[in-house]
């Protein structure tokens, strides 16, 4: 694509990368999402591309994790797209005005989703228009797209977008390569407000950069992430 002549960069915003390498899609929601932090989600708008690097992500481990939608193999109208191959986009809405966003992973059939909890924006004019979206008076990061949420208003991302492709560049929108994962300092702590998934409740799936400004919640219970 050449980025020259693409919207994001008419208005002042970094020039494109790489796809992400087509391998983190296949793999499980639980060793994805640590692997998502560091990249950058672009979010293609009329007002120009939105460049945002994953600081947050929560994984739900297919039909076995009570904490999914999907658990025991539940297909609804919802939970379709999560059996769709991974690289596709799950968009579903909570208390009938917010969206959250979702990559899902692993082999078609097996509904591995990874939410995306918090993003910030790679540069000022990222964030301009993401605030712009958002339409509030920003106090502090998280108030921009700290939070599923949030970052769905920021980036203008609702149902419209269930079911398209991450792995192609110039759609709607789409992942790149952003920073590598090991040169992260990542932690892991319990995901937030799952209280029916029981004895899943509690499990460390949730992962994020330590210290980072746009994180939703910050757990004083963290633990370094260490990958098997």
């Amino acid at each position: 694509m050449d980025m020259n002549s693409s919207p994001g960069a008419q208005s002042g915003q970094a020039p494109g990368g790489s796809l992400l390498p087509p391998e983190i899609y296949s793999l499980p929601a639980l060793q994805a999402a640590p692997l998502l932090l560091g990249q950058h989600l672009v979010r293609r708008t009329e007002d120009g591309d939105i460049r945002c690097r994953i600081v947050e992500t929560e994984s739900y481990g297919g039909a076995g994790d009570k904490g999914s939608h999907a658990f025991g193999g539940r297909r609804t109208s919802r939970t379709e797209v999560m059996f769709s191959s991974g690289g596709t986009v799950y968009v579903y809405l909570i208390y009938g005005m917010y969206h959250c966003f979702n990559v899902v992973t692993a082999a078609e059939g097996d509904p591995h989703a990874v939410l995306i909890r918090a993003v910030e924006p790679v540069t000022a004019g990222d964030a301009k228009l993401m605030a712009a979206y958002r339409n509030i008076a920003l106090r502090k990061p998280t108030d921009l797209s700290g939070g599923p949420g949030k970052l769905c208003r920021a980036l203008r991302i609702d149902k419209s977008l269930n079911g398209s492709r991450l792995d192609i560049h110039g759609g709607p929108i789409w992942l790149e390569q952003g920073d590598s994962p090991e040169s992260l300092d990542i932690v892991q702590a319990p995901r937030i407000n799952i209280p029916y998934a029981e004895e899943y409740a509690g499990l460390p799936w949730r992962f994020y950069i330590r210290n980072n400004p746009y994180v939703s919640v910050k757990d004083k219970l963290e633990q370094p992430f260490t990958p098997e």
